[in-house]
């Protein structure tokens, strides 16, 4: 059975609902198109897994985009993705990142969190919260406090293998101060990394919360799906002079087209290129 799954919850008795995301599969494939630095492995599966949690809790469907940047050794860290939990990342860093350096340490003094919702009916959305906490789940907890206004508790796991998150909202009709959201909360965090990537969601809630009442809805997969493709590529070929191409395939032979996402390349000859600016069909993919 995978773990590459996100579960929804509530709780029967109180005005609160619950997420929990475990990522293996889809994690690892996101990790292996580049040889990251463990700390940026680990960052990288706290923000799939967050992003994740975003898409189910903020509740639209198009795309997202969770983009984390700075002036630090870390300058990039984004994961993207959709409302059918198809997510794909990659970040980008300079030097030795140590284990333990927290995210001012990477991203600088003037790291942020930039959160893109791009919905397929409606206007953009974006929200930016200063990178200013220890961690990225507290983060994420301050960019709720402002944009939603609602309590929220963010806990998020990840060790180069696998990744986790659990996360609880009150329910937006009932405001600021919930008393059940505080003892919940209480509960959450007592939840272990080694619980979370070994145990079954069903039995991680048991565990957390076996004295109250938990609906739990069906799972939904989560996988890594790059949207990166040789007509996309062509596309972006055909935006620039042809001229300036012709350079290119003059002094190169070819044009080389990598995605940063997933390490595929795709490459373009002269024949190539002469079909993508008559606007015929570019031939079969060569790698």
């Amino acid at each position: 059975m995978s773990k590459d799954n996100l579960h929804r919850y509530l709780f029967e008795n109180a005005d609160v609902r619950g997420e929990l995301v475990q990522l293996e599969k889809s994690y690892q494939e996101i990790l292996s198109a580049h040889k990251y630095p463990v700390r940026l492995q680990h960052l990288l599966g706290e923000l799939m897994a967050a992003t994740s949690l975003l898409t189910a809790t903020l509740k639209f469907n198009g795309d997202i985009s969770v983009q984390l940047q700075g002036d630090g050794a870390v300058s990039l860290a984004v994961i993207n993705g959709n409302n059918l939990q198809q997510l794909r990342g990659v970040a980008r860093w300079n030097g030795n990142l140590k284990q333990d350096a927290d995210l001012q340490q990477l991203f600088g003094d003037k790291g942020h969190m930039v959160i893109t919702l791009t919905p397929t009916d409606g206007e953009r959305y974006q929200g930016v919260v200063a990178l200013d906490k220890s961690s990225l789940a507290a983060c994420l907890e301050e960019y709720f406090a402002q944009s939603e206004q609602l309590p929220t508790s963010i806990n998020l796991f990840a060790n180069g293998q696998q990744a986790a998150g659990i996360l609880l909202q009150v329910l937006p009709s009932e405001g600021e101060h919930n008393v059940e959201f505080e003892h919940l909360e209480q509960l959450t965090a007592t939840v272990k990394e080694e619980e979370l990537f070994d145990l079954e969601a069903e039995e991680v809630l048991h565990r957390l919360y076996h004295q109250e009442e938990v609906r739990l809805f069906d799972p939904v997969q989560v996988t890594f799906s790059c949207t990166c493709s040789r007509e996309r590529s062509a596309q972006a070929i055909r935006t620039v002079a042809k001229a300036e191409i012709d350079a290119i395939i003059t002094e190169l032979g070819k044009i080389d087209m990598g995605c940063e996402y997933c390490n595929t390349n795709y490459s373009f000859d002269s024949i190539d290129i002469q079909a993508i600016f008559s606007n015929a069909q570019a031939p079969a993919a060569k790698q």
